[in-house]
């Protein structure tokens, strides 16, 4: 597969949810962390400003115009940009297929959205590779994703034989339609993982990594794959990506590993070998680096957290203030290694 799929694949869409959202008057609705939340939208009529934390500029959206948020950060949605907004929990009921929700009787802004969440401990590293916002109001990119919105109600309004299927493909479908749209627009300087994959040079050294993620790369190697020299290629990558090439291969190794020791019964040597390493020693010291604790820790943290109704869900129940035990220091560990970040703790003297 490619890189982009590779990262959606391991992202394992679940939980979908579509319904319809009618608005009219002065409105405004804030919407809280989406928790591994991926949301696409369509305006079938009217018109409305959304705002995304973090990102300074608001977006105006029109009729015909589709947007997706991959990476679950709050946002608002309004008739106007400033003013009180009302929250979401107070408007919209628990998750109803294919229902539409009227805010001060309807009639200025109606839009039709579908949401899926997303599994695995490591998806907030995964999510974070994604721009924040994809605002699509161009044709025929605009009708191809509000059919795949429309669909969506469908399937999950008729409950068809089959239609969870249908719904997974879906899914992914809303989500590559709009990334690919996002990737090939605007201009080239933009930073990041994701809009690396648009840069030809890198591109191809990213490729050539998730096609052999077990070979022994060297960056001579890679830097000639992106028609660099090595020096050359090491800087623009890490300015371009955010982290040096051998550090994202390791990365990149570990996520791979971290889906086997969840989804498959493959001893840890297996991986390893699987990975490219000639030991599982060698392996599990790679691991314990990148992840913060050993394969054998981390697999039986996962049958911990299923066990207990954790639901793989490590975003937010690894910020709670943690009993004094090791499963829920390594629940700790395990989530900030994921998406880059050293604890505190584990740092050296000041």
């Amino acid at each position: 597969m490619d890189p982009l799929s590779d990262v959606l694949s391991l992202l394992k869409p679940h939980a979908y949810v579509s319904s319809g959202f009618d608005a009219g008057g002065d409105w405004a609705v804030q919407f809280g962390d989406q928790h591994k939340l991926i949301k696409c939208y369509a305006v079938v009529s009217g018109d409305c400003w959304l705002t995304v934390d973090g990102i300074a500029d608001p977006v105006r959206l029109v009729a015909g115009d589709s947007f997706v948020l991959p990476t679950g950060c709050p946002f608002r949605l309004g008739s106007s940009i400033d003013g009180p907004a009302v929250g979401a929990g107070e408007i919209f009921p628990a998750a109803r297929r294919g229902g539409v929700v009227t805010l001060n009787g309807g009639g200025g802004l109606f839009l039709v959205g579908s949401r899926f969440g997303v599994k695995g401990n490591h998806a907030d590293m995964l999510l974070g590779l994604l721009p924040p916002i994809v605002h699509i109001h161009e044709q025929p990119e605009q009708a191809a994703l509000r059919w795949s919105v429309e669909q969506m109600m469908k399937e999950l309004r008729e409950e068809q034989p089959g239609n969870a299927l249908v719904a997974q493909h879906l899914a992914h479908m809303m989500l590559v339609q709009a990334l690919r749209v996002h990737l090939d627009t605007g201009g080239g300087d933009r930073v990041g993982w994701f809009f690396s994959l648009g840069d030809k040079q890198l591109g191809d050294a990213i490729k050539a990594i998730h096609a052999e993620p077990a070979y022994q790369w060297t960056l001579q190697e890679l830097g000639e794959i992106a028609g660099m020299s090595r020096s050359t290629f090491a800087l623009r990558f890490k300015e371009r990506v955010g982290e040096p090439p051998m550090q994202y291969l390791a990365r990149w190794r570990m996520l791979l590993a971290c889906d086997r020791l969840e989804n498959s019964g493959d001893p840890v040597a297996t991986i390893a070998a699987s990975l490219g390493y000639e030991s599982e020693s060698a392996f599990s010291t790679a691991f314990k680096r990148v992840m913060g604790c050993s394969p054998r820790q981390y697999g039986r943290l996962k049958v911990e957290t299923t066990t207990s109704s954790v639901a793989g869900d490590l975003s937010t129940d690894w910020m709670r203030p943690a009993a004094n035990n090791g499963s829920r220091r390594l629940e700790h560990r395990v989530a900030a290694a994921a998406v880059g970040v050293q604890l505190a703790s584990d740092k050296g003297p000041a």
